[in-house]
């Protein structure tokens, strides 16, 4: 019985043929749909980031008061800044908050991170965790300055039942500062943790169990493997905490009417009051601009510190 099936031959070697029209193939451009795509993001940035930085950046070289038209001054509002006392405290002041909210917010988050990591992994947990940092700042302040507070306060409360006398945080010198820093580790170090914790879960997990099998402790685990293999993330988490810290203003504003004058002016709210209670618009936006050269100073070595761009992860 004869094969009904028709058998086809194999194609033949050679160049593909031409589409039927005779002309060369040619590929769709898309470079017109992606920059439609782009253009609300590139708008928004020019509006919202771009415009403001090169309009203050001419503001820095003015003097400009929001009642009078800017008038071009150059560098005078530079030279003011070398000697202005009032700008270098500020800036020691920042570098205290920055230090110690960095420092307890980067340990306790990597703790807790670790132990979230090696524990549990429960979705609850980490839902509680991110609540403080979904609380706007400005609650957060009112929050703690009433639990804070030396005659009502919950924590002195506390305090007095464990036969401590009963402290005024917000209204000492010498605490007012180390407490906004720590209430701002409280709101922020969930959210830091969460962070560290992603990175903890790109670790592979064998190397665990190979460390485990060596007789290597969680300690030793933490320092050896966990560690090194973190830094990228741990260098993203360490310039953004950098960045958030010298920007704080919300809770420092909020309880600035309970602290001592000056205590915890730290570099924002130096800017905010030059700009808006003294209305010198020039010299903030020169303070401001000199806080962008510090940061971008700091980000850069601190990225070269921590080797960011390299892992020891393959």
């Amino acid at each position: 019985m004869r094969n009904s099936l028709a058998v086809t031959a194999p194609p033949a070697s050679g160049p593909p043929a031409e589409p039927a029209g005779g002309g060369p193939r040619r590929h769709r451009d898309d470079r017109r749909v992606a920059w439609l795509f782009l253009a609300p993001v590139l708008v928004g940035f020019a509006v919202f980031y771009l415009y403001p930085t090169v309009r203050g950046v001419w503001y820095s070289v003015t003097d400009y008061s929001l009642l009078n038209t800017p008038s071009y001054v150059g560098a005078d509002n530079y030279a003011k800044l070398a000697g202005d006392a009032q700008f270098w405290k500020s800036l020691r002041i920042t570098a205290y908050y920055v230090v110690v909210n960095i420092g307890t917010q980067t340990v306790l988050a990597l703790g807790v991170a670790a132990l979230m990591h090696r524990l549990t992994r429960s979705v609850v947990l980490r839902a509680t965790l991110l609540l403080p940092w979904l609380v706007p700042n400005v609650t957060v302040g009112l929050l703690w300055m009433w639990l804070l507070d030396a005659n009502l306060g919950f924590v002195n409360h506390l305090l007095s039942a464990v036969g401590v006398e009963p402290q005024g945080f917000l209204r000492s010198p010498d605490l007012a500062l180390p407490s906004i820093a720590l209430i701002n580790t409280w709101a922020y170090t969930g959210y830091t943790a969460l962070l560290l914790y992603a990175g903890m879960l790109q670790i592979p997990p064998h190397l665990y169990e190979s460390a485990a099998l060596d007789g290597a402790g969680e300690l030793r685990m933490f320092r050896r493997i966990t560690l090194p293999l973190l830094r990228p993330i741990l260098a993203l988490v360490l310039v953004v905490s950098l960045i958030g810290s010298f920007q704080i203003f919300d809770t420092v504003a909020v309880t600035d009417k309970v602290v001592p004058v000056g205590a915890t002016r730290v570099i924002y709210y130096y800017i905010y009051q030059q700009a808006f209670t003294y209305f010198h618009m020039g010299y903030a936006s020169a303070v401001a601009m000199a806080l962008v050269l510090i940061l971008g100073l700091l980000t850069a070595v601190q990225m070269w510190l921590l080797r960011a761009s390299r892992s020891d992860l393959t």
